[in-house]
């Protein structure tokens, strides 16, 4: 029987703990999907605030999906998140909002959308060395 190094157990712990965090995190997202959407079942309303939260959700539960088929976390998950939340926090409270909070939330979504596309124009230009992204940009140069 092999031994296992402290290296490698504290890495198998480390994995362990990730995987029960990614789990819990599903769950409680899929559970406040579900309270969501008996919400609106029960007002017999669906609002726009509501389609937000809930793409909020199933952009959480996409990003736990990919983390656990290949291991990795694209930063653009959080920001796409964070673009969607700011503009369900600027629909939900747009009446009661001052100028400069508006602007200053509207700037704020600017920001995180030319953050994304300046990390997804870096990957796709300067690519990790043993990146898939190598492979579809040469697919997307075939294709125009």
């Amino acid at each position: 029987m092999k031994r296992l190094t402290i290296r490698e157990f504290n890495q198998r712990v480390i994995s362990l703990v990730e995987n029960i965090g990614l789990l819990v995190i599903g769950i409680a997202t899929v559970f406040a999907m579900g309270a969501e959407t008996m919400t609106m079942i029960r007002a017999m309303q669906v609002t726009l605030t509501d389609l937000l939260l809930l793409f909020l959700y199933l952009e959480v539960l996409a990003m736990v999906g990919l983390y656990y088929q290949s291991g990795k976390l694209p930063v653009r998950f959080p920001l796409y998140i964070g673009m969607v939340a700011l503009a369900r926090y600027l629909i939900l409270d747009m009446k009661d909002m001052e100028d400069w909070r508006m602007l200053a939330v509207t700037g704020s979504i600017l920001l995180l959308t030319l953050a994304v596309f300046l990390i997804r124009y870096g990957h796709v230009r300067f690519p990790y060395p043993g990146d898939d992204t190598a492979d579809l940009r040469h697919a997307d140069r075939q294709q125009d």
